[in-house]
């Protein structure tokens, strides 16, 4: 996906300037770049909230937010060449999905603090609660 982003800065870029690599260019060029850099600075968030609620909580909900959230990713970048209007959706989808990351994070570090403190695991519900739930990011 970050190869697609590339490809389509650096195609822009030699469509406005001819066969170099600048950053000042065409309002097509603007939108592109724009878009690379938005999605480049939302990539080590989206990593490290997929990496903790896979290892911490479950792993089947996780991946499946996770290949969503690159699909949300791929749709925002294409509507961010369009009009900007066309690119909120695809950012909102995104932050829903980032949260739900989040919070199945955050439940996982929670049910870590109770077994070491009570001994109360709550892993099993955790799990079927968040593959209950992830289906739901579907819904627009």
């Amino acid at each position: 996906m970050r190869a697609f982003f590339a490809t389509k800065v650096e195609h822009e870029s030699k469509n406005y300037n001819g066969k170099t690599f600048q950053r000042a260019g065409s309002s097509a060029f603007e939108r592109v770049f724009t878009a690379n850099q938005n999605c480049r600075d939302a990539y080590p968030t989206f990593l490290v909230v997929l990496w903790c609620a896979g290892l911490l909580c479950s792993q089947a909900a996780a991946a499946f937010a996770g290949l969503i959230y690159l699909f949300v990713r791929q749709k925002y970048f294409v509507g961010y060449l369009g009009e900007r209007t066309q690119s909120t959706p695809g950012y909102i989808f995104g932050k829903r999905i980032i949260s739900f990351l989040f919070l199945m994070s955050v439940a996982g570090i929670l049910n870590y603090y109770l077994v070491l403190i009570f001994g109360s695991d709550f892993e099993v519900y955790i799990k079927t609660v968040t593959n209950t739930i992830s289906p739901l990011l579907l819904i627009p």
